[in-house]
């Protein structure tokens, strides 16, 4: 049996339930106590009561366990090989150039897709983003931040966006329906055209990380995947997902809060975050109710909640459908990361650049749009 990679991620989750459980859940019992701190009259040293430590309870029906699939060996076919590696990218060359000649496939038309005269074809600027495989955590957080910042995007100029998966094209086109994010294979007049690649030949010619060890051919991708949870080969990983749970008092992520309603309004858990009305609008975030942190740009546990609520019903609920095939593991992709590009398309210019450092350390929007 295979295991999904991102069920490595748990190991760096030990005390996620416990922590969202004190935070968010017992946030009113913290608040009754700092109420009760401030009336009390001041007493002497001697004078101090003791006080007894009340641990935050939890109900037996707040527990919530997600069925998950079994995974299966995918099979492999005799024409299943190693493609021929892409040649050492030069870097003298900008990203435009890296890409001329490289091309992809159109989910919508099935038709090759040349990107360097794909980004040269809009009316203004042109935005493409190189995902990774489909289940990864890179490609779902890409998805999501693409879905909320689409208005914005498009009022800065971005007439054309591109967004390529690493994966056959019903497990791109599944991620997209998940995420609620409209594109030209699943609705009309969508801004973001969707793309595969499935050996991720286009994000090796670009440039992107290619994980720990990338040549050796002996060692388990698995293993090499597990690597990196660590920062081997993708430095950035730890950060990103620390920063998950830590929060940031001055940098937001609005974009937070939109993904988790999706998920709730599609049944994912965890489900307590926020509250929606009927029409699925936010009407409470739990997270801003926070003593102290509750006005932090962005609260503590909010993006780890995310997380995993995308682990967990989206990457490996949805193992055997988004995860890579045989052909595509030989090639790296499982530990290939993403980037972005942004190019106005009238002087070819590079707008904004990004290559993913790490796992969940995918670009941030709020930096693109600042670009623009």
């Amino acid at each position: 049996m295979k295991i999904a990679p991102a069920s490595i991620f748990l190991a760096l989750l030990p005390t996620y339930g416990t922590a969202f459980t004190v935070g968010v859940n017992s946030r009113v019992d913290v608040s009754m106590r700092m109420a009760e701190d401030e009336t009390a009259p001041t007493t002497s040293k001697k004078e101090i009561p003791k006080r007894t430590a009340v641990a935050p309870t939890m109900e037996a029906d707040e527990i919530k366990l997600t069925p998950v699939e079994t995974m299966e060996e995918k099979p492999v076919t005799a024409s299943e090989e190693k493609v021929e590696s892409v040649s050492i990218v030069d870097e003298n060359k900008t990203y435009l150039e890296r890409l001329e000649g490289c091309k992809v496939t159109s989910v919508k038309s099935n038709e090759e897709v040349e990107l360097s005269s794909f980004l040269k074809s809009g009316s203004d600027k042109t935005m493409l983003v190189l995902g990774t495989y489909a289940s990864d955590f890179n490609a779902i957080e890409y998805v999501q931040r693409l879905r909320y910042y689409l208005p914005q995007l498009t009022e800065k100029g971005v007439t054309k966006i591109g967004l390529i998966v690493n994966a056959e094209a019903d497990a791109a086109k599944k991620l997209v329906e998940m995420l609620d994010l409209p594109t030209d294979a699943t609705s009309d007049d969508a801004v973001v055209e969707l793309f595969v690649d499935p050996n991720g030949i286009a994000g090796k010619k670009f440039g992107v990380g290619t994980g720990w060890r990338p040549d050796d051919d002996e060692m388990s991708p698995y293993v090499k995947l597990f690597g990196m949870l660590w920062g081997l080969g993708a430095w950035a990983t730890l950060p990103a997902v620390i920063g998950g749970y830590i929060g940031n008092p001055f940098y937001g992520q609005p974009w937070i809060e939109d993904a988790l309603a999706v998920g709730q309004k599609k049944g994912r858990w965890p489900d307590t975050a926020l509250e929606l009305d009927d029409s699925g609008n936010v009407v409470v975030n739990k997270f801003k109710e926070l003593p102290y942190v509750g006005s932090w740009e962005r609260r503590p546990l909010e993006l780890a909640t995310l997380r995993l609520q995308n682990m967990m019903d989206i990457s490996i609920k949805n193992w055997n459908e988004l995860g890579p095939t045989e052909e595509a593991l030989k090639n790296g992709v499982l530990t290939q990361l993403g980037a972005t590009l942004v190019i106005d398309s009238k002087t070819s210019e590079e707008a904004f650049s990004w290559r993913d450092p790490g796992i969940c350390a995918v670009a941030n929007f709020e930096d693109v749009l600042k670009a623009l």
